[in-house]
């Protein structure tokens, strides 16, 4: 069954449970509910919002990825529970123990497979994808020549144009590529969580201050699926690319971003929603971990 994305942004909103349902009030009344073992990610976008701990508890035992934005609606921090997988401490230690080489092949894959996915991206977007597709075919164990770099000035360029560079402070389209990416991010801890993997174990992502570097090591091949969303956004007449400075992270445009979750990707010679991909994805990885597997399987655009 394919997970639900859900936010929840009207002021004054009350979330609590009843019968195994995430139930949402306002002024006392029931404006909706769900239930709860149909969620995947829940984005709480409001500063005046009031969640109970039984909600919290039910989330964490169903393995539900919780977000809170900040002041600019973007996510700001992420929960996850971490008792999902009844072997959790033997694949713990398995993953503590994977050998450097391990790491550096891993590393190579998921680069290659983010190149080819930039390409493709490209591609989809009427732009050339040639040069990419072939540095994707260089990459080396631990990509020691740092293709990675050395595509992402191409493709940027490529993608966006010239003049376009990505920082996540800015506020024209990369807020968009900001909230994307975030949503990724939160769906593939929350898969990793589900395989008995730790987040903050990373393969290349190291930093102390990151609880979730492997999180950020297996979304490098997925962004490329949320620069396509964004760039058909862009393409919208409503929101002109020529004036960056009228696009909002409203709530169409978020509704447009979480849609992704939902929708078709390639994956193992299989259609699969992103979702379920992901999670298999992350099982992969585990495999590969433990020496189950030689070849790691990614999600293609």
């Amino acid at each position: 069954m394919i997970k639900r994305t859900i936010e929840i942004s009207t002021h004054g909103t009350y979330v609590h449970t009843k019968d195994e349902q995430l139930v949402i009030e306002k002024d006392g009344l029931k404006v909706g509910s769900v239930p709860i073992e149909d969620l995947g990610v829940l984005i709480l976008d409001s500063p005046q919002l009031l969640i109970t701990s039984s909600v919290m508890r039910s989330l964490a035992e169903q393995n539900v990825a919780v977000i809170f934005t900040d002041q600019k609606h973007l996510p700001s921090s992420l929960t996850i529970p971490f008792s999902v997988n009844s072997i959790q401490t033997k694949i713990l230690n398995a993953q503590i123990e994977v050998s450097l080489p391990t790491k550096k092949r891993l590393w190579a894959a998921i680069i290659s497979a983010k190149i080819a996915n930039q390409a493709r991206s490209l591609e989809i977007c009427g732009r050339d994808g040639t040069a990419l597709r072939e540095i994707a075919g260089r990459v080396k164990s631990g990509d020691s020549e740092n293709l990675e770099a050395f595509a992402a000035r191409q493709y940027w360029r490529k993608l966006f144009g010239d003049d376009f560079r990505r920082d996540r402070e800015a506020h024209d389209h990369n807020m968009l590529l900001n909230y994307g990416y975030a949503i990724v991010r939160a769906a593939t801890a929350r898969a990793i969580v589900g395989t008995g993997l730790h987040p903050s174990l990373g393969i290349n992502h190291k930093n102390q201050y990151n609880p979730f570097p492997l999180a950020d090591d297996l979304i490098e091949p997925l962004r490329p699926f949320v620069d396509v969303r964004v760039f058909e956004m862009l393409a919208d007449p409503v929101i002109p690319p020529a004036d960056p400075h009228r696009i909002a992270l409203d709530r169409p445009a978020k509704a447009r971003l979480l849609s992704l979750l939902a929708e078709d990707c390639a994956y193992d010679g299989r259609r699969l929603p992103m979702m379920s991909a992901i999670g298999y994805y992350a099982a992969s990885v585990k495999q590969v971990m433990m020496g189950e597997a030689d070849k790691l399987l990614i999600p293609v655009l």
